[in-house]
This record gives C-alpha cells, sequence and structure tokens, in this order.
C-alpha cells in the first residue's frame, strides 16, 4: 500500500535548519540499521503503492534485507501487540484511523524523519509515532468487458444492474473509506454514517454487493465488475491487468481522501532499520517512489515530480469534489463502531 515522504538524529528529534532536508539520512542511523541488516514489513506489498521501490532502494544503497507479510491495517496492530515477547515484523502501513489505535494500543515507537516539518501537522502525530506518507482518494475501478453504462457518481452506482464489491469493513482502511466517501456523497460525515449504511444496505437488499476483496488476482479473473478501491490501487491495477479493459474513475458527487502512514513495531528486532525505511520513505527519492506506485505523496508541495511520473496519476481536475477526512477524531470513533453498524444495516440486508 504508498511511499511519500549534523548531529545525531533522536527520535524525539527535528531539525528546522536546511541539513534537515538533506539528501542522506543521518549516519548514525544508516550505520546502525546496516549492523541489523534487516527489515521485516507487514502490509506492505509489492505491488501495493510501489513498495517494490523503496524495497529495492534499501537494498542497493544500504544492503538492508527485506520480507512483507500482506495483512489489513487491524490485522497488523494485532500481529504487532500478539508476538511483543518475541516479534517478526518492525514496520507496517496502515490507514490513517489505524495510526491512533496503534498508539492506543501500545505497539509504536517514535521517529521523526529530516524532511519531518514539509509534512502537514493533520498528517502526523505530534511525537512521531506515525505519518501519512501519502494519501490516497476513494475511486471506481470499473471493468468495462462487464459494464456497459459506466457510473462516474454515487448517484448512478445506485443505479445500476452490476456488481460492486467493497472487501471487508471490519478490518481493511480502504473499504472502511469506501463507506464514509459514500456518506460524504449522500450528505453525511464522519459522525453520522447513517446515510452511507443505508446506501450499502440498498445495494445488498438488492443483491448486488459483493465482499470479496477487490484485489488484482479477483479483478483480472473477472469477479469484480465495479470495486470500491483508492485510485492509486485502481490505476496500478489497471495498468498491470489492462489498461483497455479498465477504467478508474473518481466519483463526481462526492469522496474522500484520506491517507496510510508507516508504524514502528516498539517490540520489532531491528528498529532502526524501520527507522532508516521511514526516513526513506520522507525523503524526496522514497515520495517520488511512492508516486510511481500511482500514490499522491504527502510532500508533493516539495517535490517535482519527473513528467513520466505525473502521467500515472489522474487529472487533479478530477478531484474536484474529494474531500480530506473533516474531523479525523470523530471517524477514529465512527470507525471503531463500523463494524457492528455493518452488520446492524448491511448484513442483515444481504442474509434476507
Amino acid at each position: 500500500m504508498k511511499q511519500l515522504f549534523a548531529s545525531v538524529l533522536t527520535s524525539a528529534l527535528v531539525l528546522s535548519t536546511s541539513a534537515a532536508f538533506a539528501a542522506e539520512p543521518p549516519a548514525e542511523l544508516i550505520k546502525a540499521a546496516q549492523a541489523e541488516g534487516t527489515v521485516n514489513s507487514v502490509g506492505m506489498p509489492d505491488d501495493w503503492a510501489n513498495w517494490k521501490g523503496t524495497w529495492s532502494d534499501l537494498s542497493t544503497k544500504y544492503g538492508l534485507k527485506h520480507s512483507d507479510t500482506d495483512m489489513s491495517s487491524a490485522q497488523e496492530i494485532a500481529k504487532f501487540l500478539a508476538e511483543k515477547d518475541n516479534a517478526s515484523a518492525d514496520i507496517g502501513d496502515v490507514g490513517a484511523a489505524f495510526g491512533p489505535v496503534a498508539v492506543q494500543k501500545g505497539v509504536t515507537q517514535p521517529y521523526k524523519p529530516t524532511t519531518w516539518n514539509q509534512v502537514p501537522d493533520w498528517a502526523k502525530d505530534k511525537d512521531g509515532m506515525w505519518a501519512l506518507a501519502y494519501t490516497g482518494t476513494i475511486a471506481f475501478i470499473i471493468d468495462k468487458s462487464q459494464v456497459k453504462d459506466e457510473p462516474h457518481s454515487w448517484a448512478e452506482l445506485l443505479k445500476g444492474n452490476y456488481k460492486v464489491t467493497i472487501g471487508d469493513v471490519s478490518t481493511a482502511a480502504q473499504a472502511a473509506n469506501g463507506v464514509l466517501a459514500a456518506t460524504y456523497a449522500m450528505g453525511g460525515n464522519e459522525t453520522n454514517l447513517k446515510p452511507g449504511l443505508e446506501y450499502f444496505g440498498k445495494l445488498a437488499k438488492a443483491g448486488r454487493l459483493s465482499l470479496t476483496n477487490p484485489v488484482i488476482a479477483s479483478l483480472e479473473k473477472g469477479e469484480v465488475q465495479v470495486g470500491v478501491v483508492w485510485d492509486f490501487n485502481g490505476l496500478s491495477y489497471r495498468d498491470k491487468i489492462d489498461k483497455t479493459r479498465f477504467d478508474v474513475v473518481i466519483p463526481s458527487d462526492g469522496t474522500i481522501t484520506s491517507g496510510y502512514t508507516t508504524i514502528i513495531n516498539k517490540f520489532g528486532k531491528n528498529p532502526n532499520a524501520a527507522k532508516l525505511a521511514r526516513e526513506y520513505i520522507f525523503s524526496d527519492a522514497g515520495q517520488i517512489n511512492l508516486a510511481r506506485g500511482y500514490a499522491r505523496p504527502i510532500r508533493a508541495d516539495h517535490i517535482t515530480l519527473p513528467d513520466d511520473v505525473k502521467a500515472k496519476l489522474l487529472p487533479s481536475s478530477e478531484y474536484k469534489n474529494a474531500h480530506p477526512i473533516a474531523d479525523p477524531a470523530a471517524w477514529d470513533k465512527s470507525a471503531k463502531t463500523l463494524p457492528r453498524l455493518w452488520q446492524e444495516n448491511v448484513m442483515i440486508n444481504m442474509q434476507q
């Protein structure tokens, strides 16, 4: 899922001089990370936000070995907590709403990269426990071989005769944010999810809701007619399968823009390698790597994307009705109730 991105730099120190934005991470951090030699991640697979490029660069530049186990945001936090006496993971990437959850569970440790001052305040924890490296906007990926009347809005989606695939809202940040996006379009907000739940309840009652995970494998097999996905995932899947077969559309009647944050495992065996990974992710090169994976880097105002990378992204004009989450604290609270509300308002209709 996603890479945005002198004295010893500690986890609590932010340099305010121009040295803070130097190309190279602190030498002491590089040395400590290389001594560990390995960084193990969760939820950061090769085909999500071009994590492959990040891990390749960390290997080439610093000699770090890497492995990843893909899992949802909730599963990552649970794994950190369950394995605290013998941790197998050092770093993970979770949806924005799960950053504070990870802090609350006590499974994170702080690290502020040298570009910290260029990350907007709304996108980071003041103590350095988490920070969004890249943003995503909820979009539709449409299989044109199965869907002739392409939906360009939530209203049009509701009128169709095809299946709509969202995934598991109880564990996946992408699916949960899909519900919030529909909520926005239907007149609700972070404190009132009822319009979005009613929307998906209608799809479920009509037999048009699928809970299959809208990933590249299910799309390629034709198991997804219209998927509710992050724009960066949709664009990546489209290009990897068949550019002519799929369209990626930002709903014109409203959607939300959120993002993903790395969390460094408090119990990880390779903490310095994890910190170096975060440092790289927030560097210019790391941020451009994320954009190569169709993710919009959090430091976009401070870097220049190559033309070939710009061409991978949708035009800015398509995002005119995409809204950042207005009240993250309220969404954090509502997101915790979403699994129960989903069962009560949506799943009950699938069982009828």
